[in-house]
């Protein structure tokens, strides 16, 4: 089973989480670190190559942006609660952000 890694604010975001969506993003990213995929999910390439989100539409929208490392570590980048259709900047720069450091070796 591959490890995981949380970076930046990606734990505490979904520690925030309502219950149910916190179970639902924990056998979701379980699923992950067997090397299996996700139930709904899709590339996201805005990102970064390799990065893909994890889609959870219970009590609301609410993703999980995350890579699989080199060393075949899981790398959550970013989780949130999507307001809104398109997934805004800021959660696609802050995601770019955590990548960034991921890859030069420093993560938060």
């Amino acid at each position: 089973m591959n490890s995981i890694k949380f970076c930046g604010t990606s734990l505490k975001s979904i520690r925030n989480f309502p219950p149910a969506v916190k179970s639902a993003v924990g056998h979701q990213l379980d699923s992950v670190q067997r090397g299996l995929n996700p139930v709904d999910w899709k590339p996201m390439p805005v990102v970064g190559k390799g990065v893909k989100e994890i889609r959870i539409s219970l009590n609301g929208q609410f993703r999980i942006l995350y890579t699989i490392s080199l060393e075949q570590k899981v790398l959550v980048l970013h989780a949130f609660e999507k307001k809104s259709q398109k997934t805004a900047k800021r959660d696609i720069n802050q995601a770019r952000s955590a990548l960034k450091a991921a890859n030069s070796g420093w993560i938060e």
